[in-house]
């Protein structure tokens, strides 16, 4: 989504009456709404299928059940009973595996539209009727086996972030399944030159999670068309717990989506990949005629003073996660994706529209399914909300809940230059004033002594609590990829400084403190030829060009290296922010466009007891002073050699231009 540095306060609208009345129950506000506690949804048997929906202003409701997915008439209709607490309910005897099904609902006089439970867990194509399936019978063979990838720490995190089509749809992939969740199961596909390519290609990176865009049922695409070009991040919810049916390989029928997502799980599990996929609880494609309005109307979103939906989202709503039934549907529907789909991690789309509370009832969840699990999102939203902004999870409030991270801006704008201001240089094309901006970033986002925060371009205090609530980042599938973004803002800039300034920025992030993060193809010098905002952009535009990678090897040598340097080397993944205050320190070389830092004592149990890292973002050689000591170089001019370069005992040493550079004590590479 695009992207909000600062929001704005507003009055909450949370006790404006809304006088609704079913029987002799009056309702004054949302909040009065009764909540029901058990689970709600279709639960099929082979004997009977049990349906709970949970509409509290509805004054009848009815339940239709057809043969397909879509088109013809219903063959059964029922009214479901009145329970309590909102429910209402029906059990269907007899044998109704494989058939669909639809709710609808009268208020007042009217009847509004027919549509699934929207806790509905499996959908036919389109998603307009939930489908009765057993779940069981969608797990792959030995399903019950599958186990997360090893994860001792968050600091040993590496996010490639991807869209499913990006990295499978290309001609030139040597993928049988293109587009689809199966492309991202086959092993050892090669693409021009034999350059790995999908999942050997992320296996031979050395990425630890691939962040998924939306995968679950979003709107924009039309399954029954597959033959069709059709293109969506998929940023537009439409049923919030089923996989999207274009990326199967029959979106019919409402089990096979669930299976092929659960074999992509399983193959990534079985290569040491985790999953991420990225959650859009803020808003849905569509407000009036969505599957909440439908069941529950207004309820599910907030509203400004004058009663109308409020749109911070900046897609004409946004959801009221603060509303008991709300937290505990988003609670649910995480958790469920964790438990059924074995999901290791959850990137929140403008996290700051939602209330602090349902993320910290989120975390305390996952923490009970796996303390492991990752979830990070957006401190930020598209607009202002009538919630007030001291109960949201913007990027200030990010310190008061613990185990959520936020995506760092002040660090990715620093490097690269502003997201929307195309044309506006960073430190990597020498920005001045930017050095304060990356020491912020290189701490993760913590308190620190050495930074001066009147310089910091966003912050004016730390908003992290620990290095491991930064995601630190330069690009991903918002905006310019960073290749086109340094392109258009040095416009007179040599391809091999333009080069220098794509590694540097990518060292950074990858040698800094906190989570890094990969907007995939940066290894490969990924171009979306200028278009900015390629959300339903064609292939052409969005998917990967395996031809890249071997066009660019040096540059995927350069980040496959330093991932591996990265996760051999613990003192670049300290996991608290005492440990970073305590081992790290600033070099101060007094001059612009250069940042360098030192990381002492063996930090978090390194084998290298000093390291000392420079980035140098002048279009010249800088002479710098460094620590007394026998020194070796491990990285130069984008050489890296774990085992050295070449040694130095001078008290000063050059740094060569637009590049990054690593020395550690020469005793530590001697061990």
């Amino acid at each position: 989504m695009t992207k909000s540095d600062k929001t704005n306060k507003k009055e909450s609208t949370e006790n404006l009456p809304r006088i609704i009345r079913q029987g002799n129950i009056t309702f004054d506000r949302f909040r009065e709404y009764p909540v029901y506690d058990e689970d709600l949804g279709v639960f099929y048997s082979p004997k009977s299928t049990k349906c709970r929906l949970w509409s509290p202003t509805a004054n009848e409701v009815k339940i239709r059940v057809y043969e397909k997915s879509t088109g013809g008439k219903a063959t059964e209709t029922y009214n479901l009973s009145f329970a309590e607490n909102g429910l209402w309910s029906i059990t269907l005897e007899g044998y109704y595996l494989g058939k669909f099904y639809t709710f609808q609902i009268r208020v007042g006089t009217t009847w509004l539209l027919e549509v699934p439970d929207y806790t509905a867990k499996a959908v036919g194509v389109n998603g307009k009727r939930g489908a009765i399936i057993d779940i069981e019978t969608t797990n792959p063979k030995d399903w019950n086996l599958d186990q997360r990838p090893e994860l001792l720490s968050f600091a040993d995190t590496i996010i490639y972030e991807a869209h499913i089509r990006d990295l499978t749809m290309h001609k030139n992939s040597g993928i049988k399944n293109r587009g689809k969740f199966l492309g991202l199961t086959e092993e050892n596909t090669t693409g021009p030159n034999k350059e790995k390519t999908g999942l050997s290609h992320l296996k031979e990176l050395g990425i630890t999670h691939l962040h998924l865009l939306p995968i679950f049922d979003f709107a924009t695409i039309d399954e029954a068309q597959p033959q069709k070009a059709q293109y969506n991040w998929g940023y537009d919810p439409q049923n919030y717990n089923v996989p999207e049916g274009s990326y199967a390989t029959d979106a019919y029928a409402g089990d096979v989506r669930i299976c092929e997502l659960k074999q992509m799980v399983q193959k990534l599990h079985k290569n040491n990949i985790r999953v991420v996929i990225d959650v859009v609880y803020n808003h849905t494609s569509a407000t009036e005629k969505s599957v909440f309005n439908q069941i529950v109307p207004n309820y599910f979103y907030r509203q400004d003073a004058n009663g109308c939906f409020s749109d911070a989202s900046g897609c004409g709503n946004e959801i009221a996660s603060e509303r008991e039934m709300v937290r505990r549907f988003i609670v649910e529907s995480v958790t469920f994706w964790a438990t059924e789909y074995h999901i290791d991690g959850f990137r929140f789309d403008l996290m700051g529209i939602h209330d602090i509370e349902t993320m910290k009832e989120i975390r305390a969840a996952l923490d009970k399914i796996d303390p492991t699990i990752l979830v990070y999102g957006e401190g930020w939203a598209a607009g202002t909300s009538p919630f007030p902004e001291n109960d949201r999870a913007v990027k200030a409030n990010i310190n008061k809940i613990s185990g959520v991270a936020a995506f760092n801006d002040d660090l990715r704008d620093a490097v690269k230059g502003h997201w929307s201001h195309v044309k506006e240089r960073g430190f990597v094309s020498a920005k001045s004033n930017m050095e304060q901006s990356v020491r912020f970033g290189v701490v993760g986002g913590i308190t620190h002594s050495q930074i001066d925060f009147a310089k910091v371009n966003y912050s004016n205090s730390a908003w992290a609590n620990s290095p491991l609530q930064s995601i630190n980042y330069v690009s991903c599938h918002d905006n310019n990829t960073l290749w086109d973004k340094l392109k258009i803002s040095n416009r007179l800039t040599s391809r091999h400084n333009l080069e220098n300034m794509h590694k540097l920025s990518t060292a950074i992030v990858l040698t800094a403190q906190g989570i890094p993060f990969l907007h995939s193809g940066v290894e490969m010098l990924r171009s979306k030829y200028g278009e900015h905002n390629s959300y339903k952009s064609s292939d052409s535009i969005n998917q990967i060009n395996w031809k890249w990678k071997f066009d660019n090897k040096q540059i995927f040598d350069y980040t496959k290296t330093l991932i591996n340097i990265r996760l051999k080397h613990s003192a670049f993944r300290m996991p608290s922010a005492k440990m970073v205050q305590k081992h790290l320190s600033f070099l101060d070389f007094q001059s612009s466009n250069i940042v360098g830092f030192q990381i002492n004592d063996n930090a978090n149990g390194d084998l290298w007891g000093k390291i000392i890292v420079v980035y140098n973002a002048n279009e010249k050689d800088m002479k710098v002073r460094i620590p007394k000591g026998d020194w070796t170089i491990v990285a130069t001019d984008y050489l890296i050699n774990e085992k050295g370069v070449r040694t130095i005992t001078d008290e000063k040493v050059f740094v060569l231009p637009i590049s990054m550079m690593i020395l550690v004590d020469t005793e530590s590479i001697a061990q």
